[in-house]
């Protein structure tokens, strides 16, 4: 084993290399021993097992400069009993050894780490690529405005369904993308260049993938949305919406994949927390970039319905056949390949969820068509906040815990909405600071839409009294919901950056289309009746 000496606090030893921040009653230096001397000590420690008849432990040292743990320990029990636990080496934080952490020059894994971002840094992060978020929100919104007039979506009404699908689909793709490499870049993996261009190549394979399997959902989720209510089916509708889908889901992804990459991997060389902005962005581009697209591609096909009706099949067949080469691709990635086979729950399940948005939505639209400029905004500031905060704590999870175990001062699940708001912390001070955003974020946002006279919408006291209610409480149920569901993926080793996000963004789809209708139907019962409300 070694000789034994005190060791004073604060004192280095160049053997070991180990530093001591507190005075320790031992420390142990190895010795070098004769080959007897060694079989003696063996022999004379299992006579001294032999005659005991309790239950003794044994530390077993390594070298420290072997790269291996230098502490592990045996278990020996009642001598005679024929039981013998052997212990794997000691992990960093594991609960039984924790004189093996302090050898090791470790922490606690379960000490609450210190909070190096205030408030107003977390405020300043935020606000800007917030606000850029929200101006892309608004050009969705005006988009979807403008092109609810068109033929396309007044004789396809389906394509109203799909709208939050779509724009739920991009939201979740990319944001489970952006926490994705948020996490790795704050984690240093994306510091090696072969590392990085192996990441990068592997999710722009998986999210191809995962836009035409569920773009191929949620068109069909769409047709039969449609067709429940009255029984009408066209099939040559249903062409167009599979198609459309197709291409908007593929080439949005893309685009936004290669901008969100680009954005993680600069605010990573500028010291910015990837987790405050990338999402954002994500957010700010991809709304406005699916609707154009999904707008545009499914005007030029119902123009040619009636002379090239082999296009829709065509695009389809095309979309279908690649399917294997994305499959194939993110397979072979290291990094992408568990998401592959795990990932689609989460994704799937949230197109279902921001389809019955879309049933709202096409339902109220007919009536209220002020609703149609103000649906991407809602939505898409809820699921940009939302996913602010579950990335932020899916990665103070990866960086303290072990998937399938909370750490001791973050261990509650269901804590309760003022713990989660008011308490102190780092995540109650970020869900405060996003819940603030929400007033003066979405003042800008409508008079935004009122500046540009876009809409059916007439900016009433009352009006804008109502619509900052449902939106406070919105954010405030997605902000608590995220607390509870990444708290709760991690304690069943679900990994919350590939699963919380698409649930997140889905309901608050369906809580902002939802509270949405019901707004726009309570300014009409107390007579708040002008354009935006169906008169």
């Amino acid at each position: 084993m070694g000789l034994i000496r005190d060791l004073e606090k604060g004192e280095k030893d160049e053997t070991e290399q180990i530093f001591v921040k507190e005075t320790l009653p031992i420390k142990i230096v190895p010795a070098k021993i004769s080959k007897k001397e060694e079989e003696a000590n063996k022999a004379g420690k299992e006579k001294e097992k032999e005659k005991s008849g309790g239950i003794q432990t044994e530390l077993v040292v390594d070298k420290a400069d072997s790269g291996k743990q230098i502490v592990s320990s045996r278990l020996i029990k009642k001598a005679g009993d024929g039981l013998y636990e052997e212990r794997p080496p000691s992990s960093v934080g594991s609960d039984d050894e924790p004189g093996a952490m302090l050898l090791m020059g470790a922490t606690e894994k379960d000490e609450k780490p210190v909070d190096s971002e205030s408030s107003l840094s977390i405020l300043i992060q935020v606000f800007l690529p917030f606000l850029v978020a929200g101006m892309g929100m608004v050009g969705a919104g005006l988009v979807l405005d403008k092109v609810q007039h068109w033929r396309v979506f007044t004789k396809v009404t389906e394509l109203f369904i799909m709208v939050p699908a779509l724009l739920g689909l991009k939201g979740n793709l990319e944001m489970t993308l952006a926490s994705r490499l948020s996490t790795h870049a704050n984690l240093g993996h994306l510091d090696k260049r072969a590392d990085c261009v192996s990441m990068v190549v592997g999710n722009l394979a998986l999210i191809q993938c995962q836009a035409i399997v569920v773009g191929f959902l949620a068109s069909v989720a769409a047709v039969v949305m449609g067709w429940i209510p009255e029984g009408d089916f066209h099939f040559l509708h249903a062409l167009l919406l599979c198609a459309s889908s197709l291409v908007t889901a593929s080439f949005a992804s893309f685009i936004l994949g290669v901008i969100m990459i680009g954005v993680i991997l600069g605010a990573r060389k500028c010291r910015i927390n990837p987790d405050n902005v990338a999402t954002p962005i994500a957010a700010s581009l991809g709304d406005l970039t699916t609707l154009g697209l999904l707008a545009w591609i499914s005007s030029v096909l119902f123009g040619a319905k009636d002379t090239d009706q082999w296009l829709s099949p065509l695009i389809i067949v095309v979309f279908i056949c690649s399917l294997p080469l994305w499959v194939w691709l993110s397979s072979r990635n290291k990094y992408t390949k568990e998401v592959l086979y795990s990932g689609w729950t989460p994704v799937i399940s949230a197109m279902m969820i921001s389809s019955l948005g879309g049933v709202i939505l096409d339902f109220t639209v007919a009536q209220f068509k002020g609703i149609a400029v103000f649906q991407p905004v809602i939505n898409g500031v809820g699921g940009n906040l939302v996913a602010v905060q579950a990335s932020r704590i899916s990665t103070a999870l990866h960086s303290v815990a072990p998937l399938g175990k909370l750490p001791k001062y973050d261990d509650l699940i269901c804590l309760s909405p003022f713990s989660a708001f008011f308490s102190s912390g780092g995540h109650p001070r970020t869900a405060r600071v996003l819940l603030f955003l929400v007033i003066p974020g979405q003042l800008c946002f409508v008079y935004a839409i009122d500046y540009l006279k876009a809409g059916h919408t007439s900016l009433t006291p009352v009006f804008i009294i109502v619509y900052l209610f449902v939106a406070l409480i919105q954010v405030g149920v997605l902000l608590y919901s995220a607390h509870v569901m990444v708290h709760w993926m991690w304690k069943v080793s679900i990994d919350p950056d590939n699963s919380a996000i698409p649930y997140l963004t889905a309901i608050g789809d369906l809580l902002g289309t939802g509270l949405l209708a019901i707004a726009f139907h309570f300014l009409y019962l107390i007579g708040d009746r002008d354009s935006d409300v169906g008169d």
